[in-house]
């Protein structure tokens, strides 16, 4: 077929890859070649990380700047720390280039819905939150989120920390890069994420580099259809695949592009099996939603948790940490 994928981000950078084996493949990204970024923490497992990117000819450690042994998860009145498990941060917009290599890709074109439909057998929707290819998304939660890459001549941590806030709406991450360079971040669905922001910059001074925000989507796949419309197909962020609770995309936007890629010829099949990979999803976002609404009760969602935690005790290595009944509660009651 000839594909045209629109948005170069992680599940497009990595379905160019994969799908130019086979296809005649042209990609399209909004921002100019030299302009260039990926607007998220970069942290992901290294485990499963590994195989996506030897599927692609890639060796994911290459890529690694910094594998964390801990995090500590700052409650204010008290903290905790989460042992890790190859979680990891990674020169993602390298490794974004990288999975590119040889494909045609059109820097600098913003495409619309309409701009492609003739030209290709296979347009794919790649384009995140801004889901410019497919009909917007009719019950939305998006959490607005800003990160800077900052350089400190002395580094507050040395590994993982995270903050989250008291109405459990959002959290505040620092992420180290390695040689005292970090992202850090946050994201609020109330909007008071720029103020934690200074706050922390204010208490920890560094050099601010980079600053880059953009909102991340947390609906998940079941209230994100259409997946396809015509010759056009979602995949990745687009169609709601971030796990709600951590607002982390990078390894779920590429176990959709898997699915996409086993079942290109067959879009039914592929929204099934779309759905039926993200049912959890669709719990965890009860979940959040309920804290959002303040109608969260603890006895009434102890079988929602109970099945966030079987899911994620079931996948440690897959989420880079060693789960705890614990560590979800005491985020829960803050």
């Amino acid at each position: 077929m000839k594909i045209g994928i629109v948005g170069m981000g992680i599940s497009g950078a990595y379905l160019a890859s994969r799908l130019s084996f086979e296809h005649k493949v042209i990609g399209y990204e909004r921002f100019e070649k030299d302009k260039f970024d990926s607007i998220c923490a970069w942290g992901s497992s290294k485990h499963v990380m590994q195989e996506f990117a030897k599927k692609c000819g890639l060796n994911f450690d290459n890529y690694i700047l910094h594998e964390g042994k801990r995090m500590i998860i700052d409650l204010g009145i008290n903290s905790f720390e989460i042992k890790l498990k190859g979680l990891c941060v990674f020169d993602k917009v390298s490794f974004i280039k990288n999975l590119i290599g040889n494909v045609n890709v059109n820097f600098g074109k913003y495409i619309t819905k309409n701009s492609l439909n003739d030209t290709y057998d296979l347009i794919i929707d790649a384009t995140g939150v801004i889901r410019s290819l497919l009909p917007k998304v009719k019950y939305d939660l998006l959490i607005p989120c800003v990160q800077y890459k900052v350089k400190f001549k002395n580094p507050p941590y040395d590994d993982f920390y995270v903050k989250p806030f008291t109405t459990v709406s959002g959290y505040l991450w620092y992420f180290p890069l390695g040689n005292g360079y970090a992202h850090v971040g946050a994201g609020d669905y109330y909007k008071r994420h720029n103020l934690e922001l200074e706050n922390f910059l204010n208490r920890y001074p560094c050099e601010i580099l980079k600053k880059v925000g953009r909102p991340v989507r947390v609906t998940p796949p079941l209230l994100c259809e259409p997946f396809y419309q015509d010759n056009i197909v979602g995949v990745g962020e687009a169609i709601g695949t971030v796990y709600p609770i951590l607002g982390e995309g990078i390894i779920p936007s590429l176990q959709c592009a898997d699915l996409l890629i086993e079942n290109i010829y067959n879009l039914p099949k592929y929204r099934n099996e779309v759905l039926k990979m993200f049912k959890i999803y669709n719990i965890i976002y009860s979940i959040i939603k309920s804290k959002l609404d303040q109608k969260f009760s603890l006895i009434k969602k102890i079988p929602s948790l109970l099945s966030l935690f079987l899911h994620m005790k079931r996948n440690e290595e897959r989420y880079g940490i060693k789960v705890k009944m614990s560590y979800i509660t005491n985020v829960l009651r803050i």
